[in-house]
């Protein structure tokens, strides 16, 4: 005789999905994605499968997601469904200046909460939500979907099988071209380019750093940060010109706990010539590495060249040929996906879930720390944070 199959059917309160992010990695490569593959799978007679409500400030938009997804339900009205007890999880990617008062309404109204970083626009901010929901008691969580992109997850394992001995550095690389506007459609919205609007790369991006230093390589001691607006006007979504009082990029260098010196550029105003949008180089006495979003290529100690400096000769040494890419060794699936299966799964199944508020607020902590220090113009340290 067959088992019952159990099926936790779970309310998710999704805000702010009409937007690029929103849309297709939380909400097509997400959550649809996990409906239409039967739930996220517990055991063989347990699953737990989302249900999920649309909101958002235009319903045009809402209603044209629901034709696109097969789901049906959405509103504009966020009140109606925070106080609708079959939704038990609320969402948030809205843009950042709205997030905080959003999930402190959420938290009033008992739901856990799992949102977009940056979680607030500031430190006191994000530490405020973190301590409203431990005395709520709900269950908290923040996105940091580059933990589980295939490149970084190989890096991870590298780190794991100590390949690299002692790690000394590590320097990523992100970026690509915005287009301005003026003949090409930029690809990124107008309010990122603003201050005013809580825009900017180094809010942004040091969240993202943030995490991936501290998960993989060490916690963020201090950091060095130049901020710059090398692009001074934009154009908005209407075709007006705009001035950019934000900056697209940032140069950080940070000192890690151990000793590791880690340098990110991060800039929207960079033409690629690496392997991926993203990539990240670790060097140490044993080994190194370069990933990129789903690629990681290794060199070892006993296959390391020995160049010898002469500009007067074309070099001999093919570089690129030293190394070696890293076999699929996991099957990988999209990266906010998931985590969003693992936060379910911390909700209905009380797994762990380690990535919470707190975590969030490190990253704000992280990208005010950078402002302060490209204000001043020297090295600030990161403390540690406190309940």
């Amino acid at each position: 005789m067959q088992a019952p199959i159990t099926i936790h059917r779970t309310g998710i309160i999704m805000n702010g999905v009409t937007g690029r992010m929103g849309t297709n990695q939380h909400l097509l490569r997400s959550i649809a994605a996990i409906i239409a593959g039967g739930g996220v799978k517990v055991s063989d007679t347990e699953y737990i499968m989302p249900d999920p409500v649309l909101v958002g400030r235009n319903a045009a938009k809402l209603q044209q997601l629901a034709q696109r997804t097969g789901i049906t339900k959405f509103t504009t009205d966020l009140d109606s469904v925070l106080n609708d007890d079959a939704y038990t999880i609320y969402f948030d990617a809205q843009t950042t200046g709205r997030r905080a008062a959003a999930v402190k309404q959420a938290v009033k109204a008992g739901k856990h909460i799992y949102c977009e970083k940056p979680v607030a626009t500031s430190t006191e901010a994000a530490l405020e939500l973190y301590a409203l929901c431990r005395e709520a008691g709900v269950k908290h969580g923040v996105v940091q979907d580059k933990l589980w992109l295939p490149g970084l997850l190989k890096l991870k394992r590298l780190v794991q099988q100590n390949f690299f001995g002692r790690i000394l550095s590590v320097r990523g690389e992100f970026g690509y071209w915005v287009f301005e506007g003026h003949t090409i459609a930029p690809q990124r919205p107008s309010w990122n380019y603003r201050k005013e609007d809580d825009g900017g790369i180094i809010v942004d991006m040091l969240c993202h750093w943030r995490y991936v230093l501290d998960n993989l390589f060490g916690n963020v001691k201090a950091v060095s940060c130049l901020g710059a607006t090398h692009i001074p006007e934009r154009i908005d979504e209407q075709g007006k010109p705009y001035q950019c009082t934000a900056d697209d990029a940032a140069y950080a260098t940070f000192e890690l706990e151990g000793g590791i010196i880690a340098h990110f550029n991060s800039s929207w105003a960079v033409r690629v010539r690496r392997d991926d949008l993203l990539t990240i180089q670790v060097d140490g006495t044993q080994g190194s590495a370069v990933a990129g979003l789903r690629d990681c290529y290794i060199q070892h100690y006993g296959n390391t060249p020995k160049p010898v400096w002469n500009p007067d000769v074309e070099q001999p040494i093919r570089f690129f040929e030293g190394w070696t890419r890293v076999p699929e060794q996991e099957a990988y699936d999209n990266a906010f996906k998931v985590q969003w299966e693992l936060f379910l799964r911390h909700v209905v199944k009380n797994d762990p879930f380690p990535w919470d508020l707190k975590a969030g607020a490190r990253g704000v902590q992280l990208a005010e720390k950078g402002l302060e220090s490209w204000a001043k113009r020297c090295w600030v340290e990161v403390p540690e944070l406190g309940e």
